[in-house]
């Protein structure tokens, strides 16, 4: 048995549920159908685990021929080699076999989510939720994923799932938590006991927009962490990157109304230390292949999708219109851009003059 991972909070935002139970042991019925749209490594990851949570689910992806292929070989070796699909998982390329689905994960990129938002608002039954498992900015609106959901199917409560998780540590059933926001704190408290498995803990929260910038902030912030290993600046460094990240991070959350507990939280500060330490974030991973010489053009071709690509530039407008000084993102962004070199953004930030910790 995995042993249950101790409570990482007491902060009354983000209480813990039973996985399979309300407060009494009775056995839960809402929320029994859940479909999850996009099948992506996250997306066969978070239909395993709500299976696990006693849900009946249904996978949708766009690729026929690889829907028909993961419906009968039961893995996906591109997307999540080596993790079987779980039996009581229905796949197929059919959105409307949603249609039965009383909430839906939307599990594609940020700035595919819309598009799919749209397509489920046909199928899906007026009320049943939307929760958005991507983490950046769309761009063009400068909208967080539950304003892009809210737009494209206004019938649809929105909400978002986020916070420090790999798609293989959870697919592999390792020790997870991670916070399930919704401007309805009663919704999001539903939806988090609905999902919640022996391995997968899930803290509630009516703090969507503090969710929402911790996921997308530290993909762009883990860009830097991955530069600066990448330029072989070492550990001292990228301890210093990661707290004055976080400082960005709380600062802009701060300008947006965030919950301090928030953006201290899994979605927060946890999110950003597991995404700018390890070469299995594919934002640290990108990063990591500039600091070492790789071009723009040849990450680019070469990488996985990495969220803080598209975000940055997003994210600093944001935090331009609120007055909010984010030079690391904003480093980022110059480097996206190809204004400035990965060595001379590093060093055009320690040549910033002497400020107070703030």
């Amino acid at each position: 048995m995995t042993p249950r991972p101790r409570r990482l909070s007491t902060a009354k935002h983000e209480e813990p549920l039973g996985a399979r139970g309300d407060e009494r042991g009775r056995p839960l019925s809402e929320f029994s159908r859940i479909g999850v749209a996009g099948a992506g490594a996250w997306g066969i990851a978070l239909a395993n685990v709500a299976v696990s949570a006693g849900r009946q689910v249904i996978l949708w992806g766009r690729d026929r021929q690889e829907m028909e292929g993961l419906a009968q070989r039961r893995e996906n070796p591109r997307r999540l080699p080596g993790v079987r699909l779980a039996e009581g998982v229905a796949a197929g390329a059919d959105i409307a076999a949603l249609a039965a689905c009383e909430a839906a994960l939307v599990v594609v990129p940020a700035q595919a989510t819309r598009a799919v938002a749209r397509a489920l608002r046909s199928v899906l039954a007026p009320g049943a939720p939307l929760v958005a498992c991507a983490k950046g900015v769309e761009q063009g609106s400068d909208l967080f994923m539950t304003q892009v959901l809210a737009e494209a199917a206004p019938r649809n409560p929105p909400a978002i799932l986020s916070g420090p998780s790999f798609a293989a540590d959870v697919a592999a059933g390792l020790p997870t938590a991670v916070t399930l926001a919704a401007n309805d704190a009663a919704l999001a408290q539903r939806l988090a006991r609905a999902l919640q498995s022996p391995s997968f803990r899930l803290y509630h929260s009516d703090d969507t927009r503090g969710v929402e910038i911790g996921g997308a902030a530290k993909n762009v912030l883990a860009i830097a962490s991955g530069i600066a290993a990448g330029l072989g600046l070492g550990p001292s460094a990228g301890a210093a990157l990661i707290a004055r990240s976080f400082a960005e991070l709380s600062r802009l959350g701060a300008a947006l109304g965030a919950k301090p507990q928030t953006l201290a939280g899994l979605s927060g500060l946890g999110d950003l230390v597991l995404t700018s330490s390890s070469a299995q974030s594919r934002n640290f991973a990108f990063g990591l292949a500039l600091g070492r010489g790789a071009s723009l053009a040849e990450t680019l071709q070469s990488s996985k999708l990495a969220e803080g690509v598209y975000t940055a530039h997003a994210l600093v407008e944001i935090a331009k219109a609120h007055g909010v000084d984010m030079p690391i993102a904003a480093s980022v962004d110059a480097v996206l851009a190809g204004t400035i070199e990965p060595r001379a953004a590093v060093g055009a930030l320690l040549a910033r003059p002497p400020k107070a910790e703030a």
